[in-house]
């Protein structure tokens, strides 16, 4: 547990988690941890959540034991959906998953030949469980800054952690207000185009629909998003320096989609691996989602795509599966957000996003009204 166990802010995100997800009596609440710096928050729901009185199961998930799996355990076995997560899910009216901030540190054996389709088959186990999760409950994820991984991108775990409490708990009402204006863009409009020096991505979204995320499933929060038509991606994007996902770690990662599917892949690291994952089903070879953000309260690029898809400034594509209330149609267990920075001082240099050719964000300065508020 961190020195940081007793702020009274887990107190208060604990309160905003139930009142969110309108915890009451006779609700059956799962609780996922995945470290014991993920506690403090874990015991401010349960606290809350049984004054509501509602039921609550906490599951002990270590990342641990997903790279130990990763190494042993027989490809079926790795394919299978965690029964006692599955269970969870099933048994649910509430689920809420902490996931604490943890540097990957590989196992001390070495690795499968085949490691790459372990990975694969393991994210899309986990697939299963998140399709569980919001068919059958109403949940959230939270993803908690850790003096480790503060470290590791040389910034002070106090810093991260407010940043962390601001756009987990920001005025989420008067947010919406002033985030509806790119939604609207959004649903009336028929192209959104990504451009820098090593980006020329272009995206359909006519037909679509957003959908906008201010406090109520991830935290922190604060993004847009919709379903780009899928056979309506063409282009290139690169994700310049280091980005973390599934436990690995990917630099600079390059991707060129034609017709909607990804065609080449490239990478300094990591490349085998997003192949694979790519490979996980027909449905992954697409974009399933195009994700923009928007808190202005969460400025710190982290190398965490959970945390810097928030970032105003900042644009995402998801590969696979699509968010079906914005009129996607792209099934697939993989879900695999990955971040740009179009911002001045991004590490790709500055870029730009429109949608119709109107510009969020203008040679790495955000110019729509109202956003930079």
């Amino acid at each position: 547990m961190t020195d940081a166990s007793s702020d009274p802010r887990w107190g208060d995100l604990g309160e905003h988690l139930a009142e969110r997800l309108e915890v009451a009596s006779g609700d059956r609440v799962s609780i996922f941890v995945n470290d014991d710096s993920a506690l403090p928050a874990a015991h401010a729901l349960i606290r809350v959540a049984m004054r509501h009185g509602a039921m609550v199961q906490t599951v002990y998930q270590p990342e641990l034991a997903d790279t130990e799996e990763l190494i042993h355990s027989a490809l079926e076995q790795i394919a299978e959906p965690p029964a006692v997560e599955a269970a969870a899910m099933k048994w649910s009216t509430v689920h809420v998953s902490f996931r604490s901030m943890l540097w990957p540190e590989p196992s001390d054996d070495a690795r499968p030949a085949d490691f790459p389709q372990r990975l694969a088959a393991q994210r899309q186990a986990k697939g299963a469980i998140s399709t569980l999760r919001w068919q059958n409950t109403r949940w959230a994820i939270v993803r908690i800054p850790t003096p480790a991984w503060a470290a590791q991108i040389g910034v002070s775990p106090a810093s991260l952690l407010d940043e962390f409490f601001a756009g987990a708990l920001d005025d989420w009402d008067a947010a919406k207000t002033r985030w509806q204006s790119v939604c609207d863009a959004i649903d009336a409009g028929t192209s959104v185009t990504i451009t820098s020096a090593d980006t020329d991505l272009r995206l359909g979204i006519e037909g679509r629909t957003a959908a906008l995320f201010a406090g109520e499933a991830n935290l922190p929060d604060g993004e847009v998003a919709t379903a780009p038509v899928d056979d309506r991606v063409d282009g290139h994007i690169s994700f310049p320096g280091i980005t973390v996902f599934a436990g690995e770690v990917f630099e600079n990662l390059y991707l060129r989609f034609e017709a909607g599917r990804v065609i080449e892949v490239r990478a300094d690291r990591g490349a085998e691996v997003a192949r694979a994952l790519i490979d996980t089903d027909e449905g992954s070879h697409r974009v399933g989602e195009l994700g923009i953000g928007l808190s202005s309260t969460v400025q710190q690029w982290t190398g965490d795509l959970f945390i810097d898809e928030k970032i105003l400034g900042t644009v995402h594509i998801a590969l696979g599966r699509a968010y079906p209330q914005c009129g996607g149609i792209n099934e697939s267990t993989l879900h695999w957000d990955i971040v740009k920075d179009l911002r001045v001082d991004a590490a790709g240099g500055p870029g730009t996003l429109a949608i119709d050719g109107r510009p969020i964000v203008d040679a790495g300065n955000v110019v729509w009204p109202g956003l930079a508020g």
